[in-house]
């Protein structure tokens, strides 16, 4: 999961990429980068390791020329964490600068990259968009829009990607459109990014959403609708509603922030916790869910856990110490809030369940006297092939635990899911459009042949099978 964010035709397209960077900073903390390109097609890049704010400084910014930017933050989800994989990827081809940002995975990674090396394919770096880079490069086709059509072809799975030729961008959505990628304009200088708080906070006005298989053609001022790709049933990503989007922003047509709370309002009922003194939430994610269910069950909502908002989110720091330390200093419990008393914590979902049990213990240890957790999304049994860092099914304790044992496991009272069917009906849309493959396990592409997040480091690409 990545945030992505292209301006063109502006004057400071370098800084508004740059504010829309620290909007979308909390859909990947591992690395950040700006590529910028001027008049004369010169391109100039800086990436780093960290935070928006860690990797940028004034004198990079001033070093940037051109009307046209674009923006990448980056959470792993194939290849390491490591500078070689951040993004925008820029390299020079036949067609002039060439330069992407893309959100999501490719599941066919695996089968295109031996290919591609068999072929003499040199590649910098082991994630999955370089494969794109070397796929367009390669194109038979001479116009750059159709050589990324071409590219694009090959591939399969997710990806909400924005890539420039020259002065030209492009924004493109996969047929399927897992991965939300919104449309605005500063004035005249049209502006693409992951989500609509990004837009926000460079003064953009909302024009669209992207829909499934759209392609953009922007160059200056204009924007042309190219031929769509071949159409798929569409499946966004519920997680992006349950867990990844900023509350504030507006994805896949409808307000994160109210389907959260709908979320919220559906558990209340599918799960109740009658003679309970509170609720409250896992803070942030799980605010408005928290609030839902306050509202429908009418037990009081309190602030019970207090995020220290000077640590990043742990689900995507990429190594379990690192996630298992963040904990620790990452929440302090209000012993006046629960001491003494019954509560229900609502969280958004639960994953691997060590930042759960760590949870529940410090809200035992300030005084509860019962804890009933409630979770405001199905049990996670499937990995993510779409962009998710839960590879591999053994990570997920839903996947080989009953609701009984992890319940026993996080040391609660009692344990309550949302229901797959809760999920997503509590849309105000199509709930049919969603994919929730990591709920069912029903995919909506084929698995991959090898989905391992280090599967290019580990040996040549060359020797490993299908």
């Amino acid at each position: 999961m990545c945030g992505i964010i292209g301006v063109s035709n502006h004057p400071e397209a370098s800084r508004l990429a740059y504010l829309g960077l620290y909007a979308l900073q909390h859909r990947g903390q591992e690395s950040a980068g700006i590529v910028s390109i001027d008049e004369a097609g010169v391109a100039r890049t800086h990436r780093g390791m960290g935070l928006v704010s860690d990797v940028f400084s004034e004198g990079v910014m001033d070093s940037f020329e051109g009307s046209t930017a674009i923006g990448h933050t980056r959470y792993s989800t194939a290849g390491s964490s490591i500078l070689a994989n951040s993004q925008p990827v820029l390299v020079r081809y036949r067609s002039g600068t060439l330069a992407l940002a893309h959100n999501g995975n490719l599941t066919n990674a695996a089968e295109l990259r031996r290919e591609l090396v068999d072929g003499g394919s040199i590649f910098q770096s082991t994630m999955d968009s370089e494969i794109l880079v070397h796929l367009i490069a390669r194109a038979k086709q001479r116009d750059p829009a159709d050589q990324v059509r071409e590219a694009l072809g090959r591939v399969e799975g997710a990806y909400s990607l924005v890539i420039t030729v020259n002065q030209v961008m492009f924004a493109i959505v996969d047929p399927r459109g897992f991965r939300p990628l919104l449309l605005g304009k500063v004035g005249d200088a049209p502006v693409v990014a992951s989500e609509s708080c990004a837009l926000d906070i460079v003064g953009a006005r909302a024009i669209c959403e992207l829909e499934p298989g759209t392609v953009l053609r922007i160059e200056g001022g204009k924007i042309d609708y190219l031929e769509p790709l071949p159409p798929q049933a569409p499946k966004h990503c519920v997680f992006e509603l349950v867990y990844f989007s900023r509350p504030d922003s507006l994805i896949f047509g409808e307000s994160v922030d109210q389907y959260r709370r709908a979320l919220g309002r559906r558990l209340a009922k599918e799960h109740p916790a009658p003679g309970c003194d509170c609720v409250f939430s896992v803070p942030d994610s799980s605010n408005a869910a928290a609030l839902g269910f306050s509202e429908q069950s009418g037990i009081p909502l309190e602030h019970a856990l207090i995020r220290n908002h000077y640590v990043g989110r742990t689900f995507i720091h990429p190594v379990q110490a690192g996630r298992d330390a963040k904990v620790k200093i990452k929440y302090n419990a209000v012993r006046e809030v629960v001491a003494g008393r019954k509560v229900v914590m609502v969280d958004d979902s639960i994953v691997r369940g060590t930042t759960s049990r760590g949870l529940v213990a410090m809200i035992r240890q300030a005084g509860a006297t019962e804890v009933h957790f409630r979770v405001a999304s199905p049990p996670i049994v499937g990995p993510c092939y779409y962009g998710i860092d839960t590879p591999t099914r053994e990570e997920l304790i839903a996947a080989t635990h009953s609701v009984e044992e992890i319940a026993a496991y996080l040391g609660v009272e009692s344990l309550g899911y949302l229901s797959l069917e809760g999920m997503v009906e509590s849309s105000a849309g199509d709930p049919t459009r969603f994919c929730h493959a990591c709920f069912s396990t029903h995919y909506p592409t084929p698995v991959p042949s090898d989905s391992a997040k280090l599967r290019f480091e580990s040996k040549p690409a060359r020797a490993q099978k299908a």
